[in-house]
């Protein structure tokens, strides 16, 4: 009776066991929501960024899943099970194509921070990231639907299962505040719950095979009693001889059930090893309204990869036009709290063996293509001092930008491809938009084709007082050309650096060394050494106009009269050695042993371009002087001919010696230049260790070099390897696949040759330096000027400018030129006679007052 009153008065006031019971609960989830929160507060965040070369196999990918479950219980043994998981944090906001990062416990980061990965993933602490509020976003939590035992679908390593997600935050826009981040919680699998969950899935197996064998049964019994009322049995049995065996109906016997394979039963829930629950949440945001639901959808279509008979599907409910999920309320509230501390609380179907997670439990590998954002490859700005043009980049979204890299960056610049591929298109882009931002350069192209293309967008007032235009073609009746003085000593340069210049020029060009032309060096330099010296006292004089050319050579070795002046005027300034020479071996020397010098010297003469250019005692030329004050020079050598490869030869090593002298300037002072070369091959031809010597040295002095060809192998050997192994930007437009080969063997064959030959005109493969690493190969339209840079033709200027360019660099006619030339071996003769006039009376005047 006791007992049956108890009931009674719980049955009359149910509602007070009920309030018990929530109070209870709610303290109970009181406190597990504080120790969780407490347990949440230490937690670390680690960064995993693989390289270009990172193509990890199955065996490495599970051992960093089975070391993420062992990491999350990495956890004080009061913390409650929702803050026992390790979080896998896949972010995209427009600065990087996707960033991988591993959230956990602060006990786990050790065992997290050593990556079976190898060297090709680097581990790195990262901070906490900090979003500003957006206007619009949207909240999705993703379960597991369909078979609950079925696994997901196996994705294959190649293409790199992260593909579809990469794809589908491609064109994430950081200036609208986009934002996309994808969080997997893996939480090892409780053992009470698993046991639950096989117990029901057990239970769930045998009564379906219980209903499988009823009715089976039923179907047996009504087959069997339609069998015996029909008329052919009845009819049977009257006719038969023999009465029916036994009374009544035959005996059917019912299906047993089947025993239930657990195996089947269960499918991945069947064993307990590497078993996990899973939590996926899902966020995406804009300041732009629709751009984060049309986020949302992408990334939904990308984790539909992962289907099978086991699919991820949005949590929620559909009623028509609307989705009851985790934006409305009751379930906001809960998403928010996970989202922010890093709880995991999945449904019960979040079942997952580590096997069916690969695709996400590692950084993008080898095979995922990554699309080039802002924040990798900077857009190009008109007019900023700081980026260097390289192309028109195109989306994955359809949209193109002008793209750049940074000036302090590039370094060296090769640009490889068949003729009318627009290498040299590419080039004066580069070189003009750095003109306008305000930076000095040298443009050398022997065939002069540039110059024309380049005056319409150059034509600018506040850039024509820094062009220069050194044209040596000589075209039209009333050529101008400018003057250089490659033994010139007005400039303030150092005597030993000339003599070196011009000697290793002399040689570069003629293919001497010490081997096979040891007497044509020694004489080639103690002539240049005398000449300059003579140079030296003329301008110490303050008389620079009577200073000697490369033509007075021939005077000095053939003149026994312009000889013993000169020796004897300077005298005082040539060392020991050199006066040794000329006063001991020189008199012994056979008159044929002077043409091997006098003959490129007299072929110089004989073109009257090259004699007006390099005839003039002052020239104008000075690429030192054009450097520190950020000119503008373009350089037309005339061809590729004998006399123009030399000329080029010693324009090539007067280059290198300016920029070797920067060395007097401190480094922070040094202002950047560039020269461009168009057609290396024919450049390379006259000086091929004078431009390897570029390629290697000119970093130091704060001055790129820029290189265009058609063939790298035609390059020298020594040229070819220096700008190969310091090129900071390479590029190729279409080809022969020989052609190409070299290039895209740098690149590891990816792009292979193939698809680089199969190229449209005017595309370009290039691999840049952006931040230190290495940007691409990306494929690139080459910037057209008409297109590029249509705000800026002035057509109407072009005359002014090539006025101001000769001007700027002093060209006159090319008959006056050429006779002043023909005049000064006598105006020099003149000087060192009175020199030695005047070094002769001081010395006996000398010697008068001594006594």
């Amino acid at each position: 009776m006791g007992l049956i009153g108890a009931a009674d008065r719980l049955y009359a006031y149910w509602y007070l066991a009920a309030v018990a019971i929530g109070v209870c609960w709610a303290t109970c989830e009181l406190v597990v929501r504080f120790l969780a929160v407490k347990a949440s507060a230490q937690r670390m965040a680690l960064e995993l960024v693989s390289n270009r070369h990172f193509s990890p196999n199955l065996e490495e990918i599970f051992r960093q899943g089975v070391q993420l479950a062992r990491a999350s219980t990495a956890v004080p043994w009061w913390a409650p099970r929702r803050s026992k998981a390790v979080q896998i944090r896949l972010r995209a906001d427009g600065t990087a194509p996707l960033r991988y990062r591993i959230e956990g416990p602060v006990g786990g980061q050790r065992l997290l921070s050593i990556t079976p990965f190898g060297p090709d993933v680097t581990v790195n602490r990262a901070r906490p990231t900090v979003d500003e509020p957006r206007e619009h976003t949207v909240r999705a939590e993703f379960i597991l639907r369909g078979k609950l035992t079925a696994p997901l679908r196996e994705v294959p390593l190649t293409p790199d299962p992260l593909q579809p997600l990469v794809d589908a935050v491609a064109d994430l826009r950081a200036e609208l505040g986009d934002l996309a981040e994808i969080r997997l919680d893996i939480q090892r699998a409780p053992k009470w719950a698993l046991r639950a969950r096989r117990l029901q899935l057990m239970g769930a197996a045998r009564r379906s095979e219980r209903r499988e064998a009823q009715r089976a049964a039923r179907w047996l019994r009504q087959d069997a009693s339609g069998i015996e009322d029909s008329l052919t049995w009845q009819l049977q049995q009257l006719l038969s001889d023999k009465p029916a065996a036994g009374a009544g109906r035959r005996l059917v016997m019912p299906p047993v059930p089947r025993r239930v394979d657990p195996a089947l039963a269960l499918g991945k829930l069947a064993d307990d090893d590497h078993l996990v629950r899973v939590q996926l949440l899902v966020m995406c945001a804009s300041n732009t309204e629709g751009r984060a639901h049309a986020r949302l959808a992408q990334l939904q279509a990308a984790l539909d990869v992962f289907g099978g008979r086991s699919r991820w599907a949005m949590r929620g409910w559909r009623l028509g036009p609307w989705r009851i999920g985790a934006d409305q309320w009751p379930t906001k509230r809960g998403f928010e709290r996970r989202w922010n501390r890093g709880h995991c609380q999945p449904p019960q179907a979040n079942w997952a063996r580590l096997e069916e997670l690969t695709g996400l439990l590692k950084p993008p590998t080898a095979h995922c293509r990554l699309p080039v954002l802002a924040g990798d490859l900077p857009t190009f700005a008109f007019g900023d001092p700081d980026l260097l043009l390289q192309g028109i980049y195109r989306g994955t979204d359809g949209r193109e930008r002008l793209v750049a890299t940074y000036a302090e960056e590039t370094l060296f610049e090769v640009g490889v491809g068949k003729a009318g591929g627009g290498k040299t298109e590419r080039a004066l882009a580069q070189a003009i938009g750095w003109a306008h931002a305000g930076g000095g350069l040298m443009f050398v192209d022997p065939h002069r084709d540039s110059w024309p293309r380049a005056t319409t967008f150059l034509a600018h007032e506040h850039l024509m007082h820094r062009i220069a235009l050194v044209d040596l073609n000589g075209l039209g009746p009333n050529a101008r050309v400018s003057s250089w003085n490659p033994l010139g000593m007005h400039h303030g340069q150092a005597a030993h650096e000339v003599v070196e210049a011009v000697t290793d020029a002399y040689a570069s060009a003629l293919a001497w060394d010490d081997a096979t032309a040891p007497r044509a060096l020694t004489i080639l330099t103690a002539a240049i050494s005398a000449l300059v010296a003579v140079n030296a006292a003329a301008c110490q004089a303050g008389r620079p106009e009577d200073q000697a050319t490369i033509f007075h050579v021939r005077a000095l070795l053939t003149d026994p009269a312009f000889r013993r002046g000169a020796l004897a005027a300077v005298a005082d300034r040539l060392d020991e050695e050199t006066r040794a020479w000329w006063n001991g071996v020189f008199p012994t020397l056979p008159p044929d042993s002077f043409a091997v010098v006098l003959n490129p010297i007299a072929r110089l003469a004989a073109n009257p371009v090259t004699r007006g250019f390099l005839g003039q005692p002052v020239g104008v030329y000075n690429i030192r002087a054009a450097m520190d004050s950020r000119m503008i020079v373009w350089v037309c050598p005339g061809g590729n001919g004998p006399t123009d490869r030399l000329v080029t030869a010693l324009l090539a090593r007067d280059l290198l010696r300016a920029v070797r002298s920067r060395r007097d300037t401190p480094e922070a002072r040094r202002v950047p230049f560039r020269p461009y070369f168009d057609e290396l091959i024919t450049l390379t031809g006259a000086a091929p260790e004078t431009i390897a010597a570029m390629f290697e040295d000119f970093r130091k002095y704060r001055c790129q070099v820029h290189g265009m060809t058609q063939l790298l192998a035609r390059l020298p050997s020594p040229v070819r390897l220096s700008l190969l192994q310091n090129a900071s930007t390479l590029a190729t437009t279409a080809g022969s696949k020989s052609a190409i080969a070299p290039i895209t063997a740098e690149w590891g064959n990816n792009p292979s040759p193939d698809r680089v030959a199969t190229m449209e005109r005017f595309e370009h493969f290039v691999s840049m330096n952006v931040h230190g690493r290495r940007v691409g190969p990306v494929q690139l339209r080459g910037p057209h000027l008409d297109v590029v840079f249509a705000a800026q033709a002035r057509p109407r200027k072009v005359p002014a400018l090539e006025h101001a360019a000769l001007a700027n660099a002093g060209a006159l006619p090319l008959d006056q030129l050429t006779a002043r030339a023909a005049e000064q071996i006598a105006r020099v003769a003149d000087f060192l006679t009175e020199r030695s006039r005047s070094e002769t009376g001081a010395g006996r005047l000398a010697k008068e007052e001594y006594e």
